[in-house]
């Protein structure tokens, strides 16, 4: 049996049993770690026994794993030895993945990636974001109008998708009646082939991204045939950076820039509702006290959910990090989820803190160069989204979790596919 296959059988550990594994044996990228959400022990024990890991037999080939504050912020600020080009393997651990190796701007280092990132940051300008602050609220106050009081519901569906998939019609000038489109594509993008899953296999995927491809390729030429807008495909299609994209570089970037306003966002979304559930005196707190949800909440939802997992550099050059020897064309993976619970860097870092001091240290949009570029929207629409849930149901436990999430299987993206809630009255 092959080390991919004995990797893809191999018993998910416990967090009673956690100890008794091998060191040598920890494969944090197990897809049944996320879904069961028993990947926290695992990283505990890497960061106080081997920050810097080798795994050498996983369901997605050798990789390092890197999980304390510290050294991911080596790999972040060294893009010339930690490279994110797609022609080393791209930003995931998913080297079968053929999104996760197709060109795009976040998929590129420097200076190739700076000039393809400014194409594309007026859409979060400040300017910019305070136009489309009245648009987000008036559609998250109408959605939330829209909710079975006293009743279960799925908060996924309900609000999370709902809303992430109103914003990305709003950033691309999509046609609102397909905006269904949008969520699936993104999910399609990142998920595991698989039986039972979106698709069973890789040809699957790209098949239907290439009906994605097709559709955004008609909205290209009507934009690029029409005045320059204020959305994201007239931006590229009238930027000589951009204009002239092969047809891989335009899907990736789509893929990119989908999945970059949807899934961080949307997961965010869910995970402060399951966050002040796990923690009532934080809810409580945050009730007697609004002010907060601007000061610090946003920022420590965002860290406490870490809604991308990981991101993936590749080293071009023999280096040393950590005291470990890290080989050229090493795959090493930041796992983003594990530096943001690091006790080195974050005080109490497994709380959920409502008013953390300080709540905006955290890995959960990257650091340096590929800094999350719409990092200010995705706070801003959290932001919105609690002042109006507070302006609607402002008593601690009137948003109740009724049951347990059902994860995304997937060491990328951490994320959620259901949640029932109720809203008391």
């Amino acid at each position: 049996m092959s080390a991919v296959a004995a990797a893809a059988v191999a018993p998910v550990v416990s967090r009673d049993s956690v100890d008794a594994v091998p060191l040598a044996d920890i494969d944090v990228s197990h897809p049944d770690l996320w879904v069961n959400d028993s990947h926290w022990p695992l990283f505990a024990r890497l960061r106080r026994e081997d920050p810097v890991h080798y795994c050498a037999n996983s369901l997605f080939g050798p990789y390092w794993s890197v999980t304390k504050f510290k050294d991911i912020m080596n790999v972040e600020t060294h893009p010339e030895i930690y490279s994110s080009a797609f022609s080393h393997g791209g930003i995931t651990i998913f080297d079968t993945n053929k999104v996760a190796s197709l060109p795009m701007f976040i998929a590129m280092d420097p200076p190739i990636h700076d000039e393809k990132r400014k194409v594309v940051q007026p859409i979060v300008a400040p300017d910019n974001l305070a136009r489309m602050e009245a648009l987000i609220r008036s559609r998250t106050a109408a959605a939330l109008d829209q909710l079975p009081v006293g009743e279960t519901f799925d908060w996924v569906e309900r609000v999370s998708i709902n809303l992430t998939t109103q914003m990305l019609t709003t950033l691309f000038d999509f046609p609102f009646e397909d905006r269904d489109k949008l969520p699936f594509w993104s999910d399609l993008a990142t998920t595991i082939p698989g039986p039972g899953g979106i698709v069973e296999t890789e040809e699957e995927r790209m098949r239907l991204l290439g009906e994605c491809a097709q559709y955004f390729a008609r909205l290209w030429n009507e934009r690029v045939n029409a005045a320059p807008g204020n959305d994201l495909l007239s931006m590229m299609a009238h930027d000589p950076r951009t204009r002239s994209m092969t047809p891989e570089e335009f899907l990736g970037n789509l893929m990119l820039l989908i999945v970059g306003g949807n899934d961080t966002t949307r997961n965010s979304m869910t995970g402060g509702v399951i966050a002040l559930h796990e923690h009532p005196a934080e809810y409580a707190k945050l009730c007697a006290d609004p002010s907060i949800i601007g000061t610090s909440m946003i920022s420590e939802i965002i860290r406490w959910q870490t809604p991308l997992a990981h991101m993936r550099r590749t080293a071009v050059a023999d280096t040393v990090l950590g005291g470990k020897q890290i080989k050229a064309g090493d795959k090493v993976i930041m796992w983003y989820v594990s530096g943001n619970r690091d006790p080195e860097a974050i005080d109490q870092p497994d709380r959920f803190l409502a008013d953390r001091p300080r709540a905006r240290q955290h890995l959960s949009f990257g650091f340096g160069v590929h800094r999350c570029v719409g990092n200010r929207l995705a706070e801003l629409q959290l932001k919105i989204l609690w002042e109006e849930l507070l302006a609607r149901w402002p008593r601690p436990g009137q948003i109740e979790v009724m049951g347990a999430p059902r994860r995304v299987p997937s060491p990328f993206v951490k994320g959620y596919e259901s949640l029932p809630v109720r809203i008391n009255r």
